[in-house]
């Protein structure tokens, strides 16, 4: 049946009629982005073709979300505005889930704080940093990125994480930051970044919750650990 166009296939397994008939739970993951695409290309259908992407991304939604449009289009049958088309529901699925985190308001452990951060970091193949800022009942004022840096590193200004702590009135802020490499072990440098912060905090009455090192599915907590 992969090998037949989607209008030769039996009504009941055609994406779009499935979705309608069974809901979009019903669909497998090929099948919801095969409706995005529209089209696969002659010989083999939108499924077949998303089948074989998903594939190369070990059938994961977390590899696809990090392909670029001209990696997407090395695959025959995805051209320009497909590959848009699936960087952009990517995308969407991310926000969806940032809403979701954010709803929740409180940052007053490592977890929530991961969970808020991971959609923007996980995907970075740079370090960024990051500053979470928050009132004294640990609700949510904003995060503001704070550098985006190389591969191994990034540099951090402690006194622009301040500054944006009192313009915010904020009471209580942590410090986030990725590892591209997937490693969730700080460095020296994370250690001596973590300690400037800590003596800036306690100068300014300011409270440092955390500083977490977030990868793709996983962190690592300076407070968890016992180190702040």
């Amino acid at each position: 049946m992969d090998n037949l166009s989607i209008t030769q296939w039996a009504m009941e397994d055609r994406p779009r009629e499935k979705l309608m008939a069974q809901g979009p739970a019903a669909l497998t993951n090929a099948e919801l982005l095969a409706i995005l695409i529209g089209s696969g290309q002659p010989g083999v259908s939108a499924v077949t073709l998303m089948k074989q992407v998903l594939h190369d991304c070990e059938d994961r939604l977390n590899v696809l979300g990090k392909m670029s449009i001209g990696e997407l289009m090395k695959f025959k049958g995805i051209g320009e505005a497909k590959a848009i088309t699936i960087i952009a529901a990517c995308e969407l699925g991310k926000r969806r889930q940032l809403e979701e985190v954010r709803k929740r308001n409180r940052m007053d452990s490592s977890q929530n704080i991961y969970e808020l951060m991971v959609e923007r970091l996980r995907d970075k193949d740079v370090e960024e940093a990051w500053v979470v800022l928050m009132n004294q009942n640990y609700g949510l004022i904003k995060e503001i990125e704070l550098s985006h840096g190389g591969i191994s590193e990034t540099s951090v200004d402690v006194r622009i994480a301040l500054k944006h702590a009192l313009l915010n009135n904020a009471t209580v802020i942590a410090l986030c930051h990725n590892h591209p490499s997937g490693n969730t072990h700080p460095s020296r440098d994370d250690d001596r970044l973590t300690e400037r912060f800590k003596k800036a905090c306690e100068l300014m009455r300011i409270h440092f919750l955390d500083h977490v090192i977030v990868t793709d599915g996983d962190y690592y907590s300076y407070r968890d650990n016992g180190r702040l």
